[in-house]
C-alpha cells in the first residue's frame, strides 16, 4: 500500500483513534483481515464474522507488527488499549480506504466480469501486462466487496496496471465495486447460467454484468469497453456505455479475433491471433478450447495497453494458470493424468471442461487409456438445476467419455440419470455418495493412460478427490502442472 499516516487514514475512514500514541505513525504495509498475515508496518482490519471475531486477534496483530487495528469497537487487553481506529462500518471503511488509495495512484484500472472464465482471464491479463509495467491483480477469486478493496490496497506508487476481477450475486453489486475502484478499461466476458437461481434469469445477469461498462469514462476521457462479439447479451451492452467499444471473439467482425483454431495433441489450444496492429501465432500451455475466448479477451486488454501483436502472442504462449484447482493438470508416476478443475462449476464451464477432457484423452486412446469425468453438483441454479444436471450427464455420453462418476446427493443423481437416459450402460456411469467413495472406486479401477477430470461447485469440496488420487503417487511436477 502507499504510505499513509494513521491521521490520514482516520480522516479517510472517519475513524476515532483509540489507544494510538502517535497519529503521525505511517502504515506502509498491506491491509489484512487474517492476523496470521500481518507484516510489520501493516494494518489489521478486524472483521466480526459468523464464526470468528477479528477483534479477538487485535492484540496479537499489533504484537506481530501491525501499526494499528481498524475496528468497530475499542479493544483493551489487561487494561491496555490496543491501538485502533474505531469505525461504524468495517466494510464501508475498507471501501473508502481503497477508493482513496486508488485515487492517489497513477495506475490504469482494468476491471473484468462475466459468468465464467473470470479468474483464468484475469491471470492471463496479469501475465501480459506485467511485460509492460508493474502490475497488481486479484489473487485467486477474491472478487467481492472485501477481496476487491484488499487487492487494491496492495498497490503502491510503482503500480502501473491494477487488474481487478469483479463478481456479482445481484443487481447493484458491480456498480458498488466500480465505485470503489473506478476502472478505465472494462471487460465483459460472457453471460451464462452461473448464479441464475439467485438472479432469476439471463436478462437479469446481463443487467448486473453491464453495470461495469456503465461505470466507464467516456471515450474522450480514455474509457474502453471490451465486449465479447460472440455473446449477444454482451454485445448488446455497447448501447449502455459512453466508452469506446472494442470487440473480441471468433466472429469475423471482432477487432481482436482468432483464426485457424485447433487443439494440440495434449489438448492445448493453438490459433492465429489477429489484432488491429498485426497478427501472431499462439500455442497455449493451458488446456481446453474454451481458453481461446479468454486469451482473446486478455489480448484485447493488452492491445489497448500498448503491447504489440508479437508481444501478446508470445506472452499468451508462455502464460500459465496462476490460480489453483482450475484445469490443474498433474501426471502421476504410473501414467494416470489428474485434471483438478474443482474450484467451481456451472453448466458452461462443465461443458468446456468435458470437451477439454476428451481432447486430452485422444492421445492415450490407442494404448487403452480412458477418460473419466468425476463430477459433483453445480450450485445456485434454482429451477434450472434438474435440467442442467441432466444435460451435463447426457453430454458426457454424447462426447464418448469413458466413465462418469457422479459424486454427492440429489444433483449427482440427476447427472447419473442424464447419462443413463442418454444411453450409458453397465458401469459407464456410477453414482457415489461422497469424495472418499469416489477415491476408493478410482483407486481400484484406474490404469496407466487414463485421464481423470474432477469438477464441481466450490461448496462441494471435490478437490479432495484429486488430492486423494495424487497422495503418495510421486506425481510429476513442472510443466505437467497447469
Amino acid at each position: 500500500m502507499i504510505s499513509l499516516t494513521l491521521a490520514e487514514i482516520a480522516d479517510i475512514v472517519d475513524g476515532r483513534p483509540h489507544g494510538i500514541p502517535d497519529l503521525a505513525a505511517a502504515v506502509t504495509g498491506p491491509v489484512v483481515i487474517d492476523s496470521r498475515r500481518v507484516v510489520p508496518g501493516g494494518l489489521f482490519a478486524a472483521f466480526a464474522g459468523e464464526r470468528v471475531d477479528g477483534h479477538d486477534f487485535a492484540a496479537g496483530a499489533v504484537k506481530a507488527g501491525a501499526v494499528a487495528v481498524l475496528a468497530t469497537r475499542p479493544v483493551t487487553v489487561d487494561g491496555t488499549p490496543v491501538p485502533a481506529l474505531v469505525v461504524e462500518d468495517m466494510l464501508a471503511a475498507l471501501g473508502a480506504l481503497a477508493r482513496a488509495v486508488v485515487g492517489r495512484l497513477g495506475a490504469s484500472v482494468v476491471a473484468l466480469t462475466g459468468s465464467a472464465g473470470k479468474t483464468s482471464t484475469k491471470d492471463l491479463i496479469a501475465q501480459l501486462l506485467q511485460r509492460d509495467a508493474p502490475t497488481v491483480w486479484t489473487p485467486g477469486s477474491l472478487n467481492n466487496e472485501i477481496g476487491l478493496p484488499l487487492t487494491a490496497l496492495t498497490a503502491d506508487e510503482t503500480t502501473r496496471h491494477l487488474v481487478l476481477e469483479m463478481g456479482a450475486r445481484g443487481i447493484g453489486h458491480i456498480r458498488y465495486l466500480t465505485g470503489l475502484t473506478p476502472p478505465r478499461v472494462g471487460l465483459v466476458l460472457n453471460v451464462g447460467s452461473a448464479h441464475i437461481g439467485e438472479f432469476g434469469g439471463r436478462e437479469q445477469i446481463a443487467q448486473a454484468k453491464g453495470e461495469l461498462v456503465e461505470a466507464l469514462p467516456a471515450a474522450e476521457d480514455g474509457g474502453v469497453a471490451i465486449l465479447n462479439a460472440d455473446d449477444p447479451y454482451v454485445r448488446a451492452m455497447a448501447s449502455r456505455t459512453r466508452a469506446r467499444v472494442v470487440y473480441f471473439g471468433e466472429s469475423g467482425t471482432a477487432d481482436v479475433r482468432a483464426e485457424n483454431v485447433r487443439l494440440t495433441g495434449r489438448g492445448c489450444p493453438a490459433f492465429t491471433l489477429h489484432t488491429p496492429s498485426g497478427c501472431g501465432d499462439v500455442t497455449m500451455r493451458l488446456y481446453g478450447e474454451h481458453h481461446v475466448s479468454n486469451a482473446l479477451a486478455a489480448a484485447a486488454v493488452a492491445h489497448e495497453s500498448g503491447l504489440s501483436a508479437d508481444e501478446i502472442a508470445q506472452a499468451l504462449s508462455e502464460a500459465d494458470s496462476l490460480s489453483r484447482w482450475r484445469m490443474e493438470v498433474t501426471e502421476r508416476a504410473d501414467g494416470v493424468t489428474i485434471v483438478n478443475d474443482a474450484y467451481n462449476a456451472n453448466p458452461e464451464s462443465m461443458r468446456a471442461a468435458l470437451r477439454a477432457l476428451v481432447a486430452m484423452g485422444e492421445a492415450s486412446k490407442a494404448t487403452g487409456g480412458r477418460t473419466w469425468a468425476v463430477l459433483g453438483p453445480m450450485a445456485e441454479l434454482g429451477e434450472e438445476s434438474l435440467a442442467e444436471h441432466d444435460a451435463v450427464g447426457r453430454l458426457v455420453v454424447r462426447l464418448n467419455v469413458s466413465k462418469l462418476v457422479a459424486v454427492g446427493g440429489t444433483e449427482a443423481a440427476w447427472l447419473d440419470m442424464g447419462a443413463k437416459n442418454e444411453g450409458s450402460w453397465g458401469e459407464e456411469s456410477v453414482h457415489v455418495s461422497d469424495a472418499q467413495a469416489a477415491v476408493d472406486l478410482l483407486r481400484a479401477q484406474l490404469r496407466p493412460g487414463d485421464v481423470v477430470l474432477v469438477k464441481a461447485s466450490r461448496s462441494v469440496g471435490l478437490e479432495k478427490v484429486a488430492a486423494g488420487l495424487l497422495e503418495g503417487d510421486g506425481a510429476k511436477g513442472g510443466a505437467a502442472d497447469r
